[in-house]
């Protein structure tokens, strides 16, 4: 009783606009009191009108009183407070705007308990009690209180839908059954959810199964996090410290390369020197003799002559040379070529340890994506000298030029069996495998090429050893009027001008792989965009003619 009571006193002290209790209250001339803040609200609503009234009883005020706060009702609303009870908007029982609201309630509303769907009204404890009391709304179905009860009703006839049109798959109206859906597939909405219900527990059961296995999932992959992180983090403490210790090794052998050839410098000019010394000498001494020469040309005594002659001749004999000795220029040549040998061996190791790296470590994952080239100069910037694997050649084609050029034979080649070879198609890939961004041109014959990037994991035999035929390559066929480019087994046509050489740019890391007509600028003949989960080779398939000579190179670029 008490609390009953002390909710009564917290109606009477609550403001009628906001439904709260009193803040600031005023009380106006007519005797009701409001929050000073919502009844000027209210009546700045009336400023146009010069006239203001009382939102309860209506009464007309001119002009617009002053608002003084009634301290009587504030000391009262501050009592109400200190005793610990909430104010009547925290009462649980009464809708707040995000509840459903009972539609019978005046005034405050209370929390809606049921919605009806026959009366498409939500009702509070008080007012559902006819709906369990009454025999006439005992068909009437109940459901858990609803803001959505206005959707149940048709827009067009204002009747509730009961039935459920299978072919458009919507609720519709008894009329709407008899109108445009009057030949559809239509059945009761209650016969519908009843099947649907049944659908509802199987799809449902699926659906913890299925997040029964992804929790599974989750917690195998989060245990594969940690592990890599470990992982990860050991390989770079691990990295640093053989990087540094190649660095230190590089530091050293070139301090002692330098020391050798300043060594030799010094012997060879100083040999040089000594021979340079000798020869000037011996050419003074030639001059001075063909000068007396020359004076013994001219005289008329034949005796002299005879004399003279024989010393002077012996001195102009040739001797020796000692200039087959100077091989200074090709020696530290030889230098220069055995660094850049080392320097190729040490790419090479870098980039086979890179390939296998970076199927687990890809660029892309690492770094941010870096722009494509534009011109041909910037191109070359990549370019890769690559050559081709014999092992892997088609005994129908030819290896030469240094291993970079493919030619159809009529005769077959006495290669060595091997298990890399292709046996039904002329096709051969690099030796080299590609892991990062590269350019290559190949130059081909009037014939048909194919020219692709593949893993090296392709078949050997069969319809998808073919450059293009799987998913294991990307091929770009160029015919004599047109190309064609094929992946997986499907083929798109490309229109563009006729070259002589295609560009090949890879962005192993960005998935990037782009083909050029190289003329006297780049013009993008395709590009594709995906993930490459491995290192990739290059391919040449070389089409057999009717005549012999049909062939593809790797250009040597500079």
């Amino acid at each position: 009783m008490a609390q009953q009571q002390n909710l009564m006193d917290q109606k009477k002290l609550c403001c009628s606009i906001c439904l709260d209790l009193l803040k600031n209250p005023v009380t106006i001339p007519c005797g009701h009191s409001y929050c000073m803040s919502c009844i000027r609200s209210h009546w700045d609503e009336e400023d146009d009108k010069n006239v203001y009234s009382c939102p309860q009883c209506r009464n007309t005020i001119t002009p617009r009183p002053a608002l003084v706060k009634n301290t009587m009702l504030a000391d009262l609303v501050d009592e109400l407070k200190e005793t610990g009870l909430q104010a009547v908007s925290a009462d649980p029982s009464y809708a707040k705007p995000e509840d459903v609201a009972c539609d019978f309630c005046t005034g405050r509303k209370l929390k809606a308990l049921k919605s009806c769907l026959q009366c498409l009204v939500s009702y509070c404890e008080q007012h559902l009690q006819p709906h369990y009391d009454s025999p006439a709304f005992g068909k009437h179905k109940l459901v858990n209180p609803s803001k959505k009860l206005q959707e149940n009703i048709c827009t067009h006839h204002g009747e509730v839908k009961k039935i459920y049109c299978r072919t458009d798959h919507q609720c519709i109206c008894v009329l709407c059954s008899l109108d445009e859906h009057k030949d559809h597939n239509t059945v009761l909405a209650l016969t519908e959810r009843t099947e649907r219900q049944g659908e509802l527990g199987t799809n449902r059961q699926r659906i913890q199964q299925r997040i029964q296995s992804r929790e599974e999932d989750v917690k195998v992959l989060q245990e594969r996090m940690d592990a890599t992180n470990l992982s990860a983090d050991r390989a770079v403490k691990y990295s640093d410290q053989i990087f540094t210790q190649l660095l230190k090794l590089i530091q050293n052998r070139s301090s002692d390369v330098k020391q050798q050839i300043r060594a030799r410098q010094k012997t060879e000019v100083s040999l040089t020197k000594k021979l340079k010394e000798k020869l000037d000498a011996e050419i003074i001494e030639l001059r001075r003799t063909d000068a007396e020469l020359e004076h013994l040309s001219h005289t008329d005594d034949h005796t002299q002559f005879l004399q003279n002659y024989p010393s002077l001749s012996y001195l102009g004999k040739s001797t020796d040379s000692s200039c087959n000795n100077i091989c200074l220029l090709q020696y530290f040549e030889d230098v220069m070529v055995a660094v850049s040998d080392i320097r190729d061996k040490l790419q090479d190791s870098l980039s086979d340890a890179w390939t296998k790296i970076s199927p687990t470590v890809r660029p892309a994952d690492v770094v941010q994506p870096q722009a494509e080239p534009k011109t041909r100069a910037e191109f070359l910037l990549y370019s890769c000298e690559t050559t081709l694997d014999p092992n892997t050649a088609n005994t129908r084609l030819l290896i030469s030029e240094g291993e970079r050029k493919a030619t159809v034979t009529s005769e077959k080649q006495a290669y060595p069996s091997h298990p890399d070879r292709f046996t039904d198609m002329f096709q051969v890939l690099s030796r080299e495998s590609l892991g990062r961004r590269h350019y290559w041109e190949v130059e081909r014959s009037r014939f048909e090429v194919s020219v692709a990037v593949t893993f090296k994991n392709i078949s050997r035999t069969g319809y998808e050893s073919g450059f293009g035929n799987d998913d294991k390559s990307w091929a770009l066929e160029c015919f004599n009027n047109s190309y064609q480019f094929r992946h997986n087994s499907t083929s798109t046509l490309i229109s563009g001008p006729q070259s002589s050489k295609i560009g090949v740019y890879l962005d192993h890391g960005a998935g990037i792989l782009c083909f050029y007509n190289v003329s006297e600028s780049m013009i993008l003949l395709h590009k594709v965009k995906t993930t490459f989960s491995q290192p990739l080779h290059q391919g040449l398939g070389v089409f057999a003619t009717d005549s012999n000579g049909s062939a593809a190179k790797l250009c040597k670029l500079k």
